[in-house]
């Protein structure tokens, strides 16, 4: 498994996120154990430690499935942020949780409703950390 690296906060939030989304039953069991299994497996640094080129919370990143070519873009956000119509998507989604804390050019393999797909993260357009942002 590739090594991700994610900044203490939002490391701390996303536990809490997914500790609060089995007692709501907002998160299902096997996508809870995906995201933890990311998690602990993570690089864990501080905020102002993070490379601008990795994806973190409240990153708008655009992505290419390459099989098709077709590019779409989206801000990974907590699950009480997401809103489909703006393009913000819960870290509690398969997309965004294969996303979280790999860097600009890595291949991701993901499953979808049709099978195994290869995505690949095009661009972080907006990084927190990046910004100055550590707190968000």
């Amino acid at each position: 498994m590739h090594r991700i690296i994610m900044n203490k906060l939002d490391y701390a939030r996303i536990l809490k996120s997914i500790q609060d989304g089995k007692s709501r039953k907002t998160i299902n069991a096997a996508e809870a154990e995906n995201l933890l299994k990311e998690l602990h497996a993570a690089k864990i640094v501080e905020p102002y430690e993070v490379p601008a080129n990795i994806v973190t919370m409240n990153s708008v990143v655009r992505i290419k499935f390459l099989k098709t070519g077709k590019e779409i873009k989206f801000q990974i956000v907590y699950p009480d942020q997401a809103n489909m119509k703006e393009n913000k998507i819960s870290i509690f989604s398969p997309v965004a949780t294969a996303l979280i804390g790999y860097k600009v050019s890595d291949e991701i393999d993901w499953m979808v409703p049709s099978g195994m797909t290869k995505i690949r993260i095009e661009e972080i357009i907006y990084q927190p950390e990046a910004e100055g942002n550590y707190e968000l």
